[in-house]
């Protein structure tokens, strides 16, 4: 089942077209990357699905029911542009924001107290937002958006500002949620944040998805039937005419093959000839790759 449910979904401003005829579904429990170039609409989409803004075309559904003004409740979204009112004490922030989610006070207290501890930073709560850092703030911001415990969590660039080690405790936070059931849509323009997180994704491009599929199925879709052979020992003579070389050095080959010839053919030749592979891999290109293409096209 899905969790969310985009059909055929417009958005226009004036004479722009944002959003044109959108489609895409974002299966339960899964972590899904809605990717584009700026100016691309997935800020529109974002609105829409969060109910900022509505949709001028299209359907929406959550969670098997048409999206209304209930849903917000289960949706959890932490935008690009952060928005913490910078003169507010961070543990009454929190609360305040906890109970425009739907959160008693004693609720929201429990809540932020369990990820002051998580995060081990206790001594925060009568800090203002101000004198947080822009990482110390990511945190505070990550929290208010996990604090209702949403069905949908919608992350925008949520590693901005993050050192190497606050970007690895956020990211694992975003797993263990998603282990627990959570579904995430996770937008970037860090194209091998994606490879590394997501398992499904569509690319959006002027208002319209061009792309979309699991990222195993989508890197498979544009391989160039290009493998990698790292070796030791002397390259058989004639290599050159016997194969498609892309690359070569004194160790290594990125060899070409035809549509429908054999790769296990390459390995058997070279061990015939009494190489000693270290190691035989095809190479799939990066979602970067694939993203410039699709977009440039």
């Amino acid at each position: 089942m899905n969790i969310l449910e985009l059909n055929n979904v417009v958005k226009t401003y004036e004479n722009h077209t944002a959003v044109d005829g959108v489609s895409f579904d974002v299966p339960k429990g899964r972590i899904f990357g809605l990717l584009g170039p700026n100016g691309a609409g997935k800020t529109s989409l974002i609105r829409i699905i969060t109910t900022i803004t509505r949709a001028d075309g299209g359907t929406v559904f959550f969670n098997g029911e048409p999206l209304g003004a209930r849903h917000p409740e289960a949706i959890g979204y932490m935008p690009e542009e952060r928005g913490l009112y910078k003169k507010m004490k961070v543990g009454e922030h929190l609360i305040y924001l906890a109970q425009l989610k739907g959160l008693s006070a004693r609720q929201a207290k429990a809540e932020i107290d369990y990820w002051f501890d998580k995060f081990e930073i206790q001594d925060w709560w009568n800090k203002k937002i101000e004198e947080l850092s822009k990482g110390m703030q990511q945190k505070i911001q990550f929290i208010a958006t996990v604090i209702h415990k949403p069905n949908l969590l919608i992350l925008d660039e949520p590693f901005s500002g993050l050192d190497p080690v606050n970007t690895n405790l956020i990211k694992d936070e975003i797993y263990q949620l998603n282990q627990q059931g959570t579904s995430i849509i996770f937008s970037t323009h860090r194209m091998e944040q994606v490879e590394e997180v997501c398992e499904d994704i569509v690319l959006i491009s002027k208002g319209k998805n061009i792309l979309s599929g699991s990222v195993k199925d989508v890197k498979n879709r544009f391989k160039e039937n290009l493998f990698e052979v790292k070796f030791e020992g002397e390259l058989p003579d004639g290599i050159e005419e016997k194969f498609n070389l892309e690359e070569k050095t004194s160790h290594s080959l990125i060899i070409k093959i035809n549509e429908g010839d054999d790769s296990n053919d390459i390995l058997q030749y070279l061990v015939r000839n009494n190489l000693h592979i270290i190691s035989f891999k095809e190479i799939l290109p990066t979602l970067n790759e694939i993203f410039i293409k699709q977009v440039e096209n």
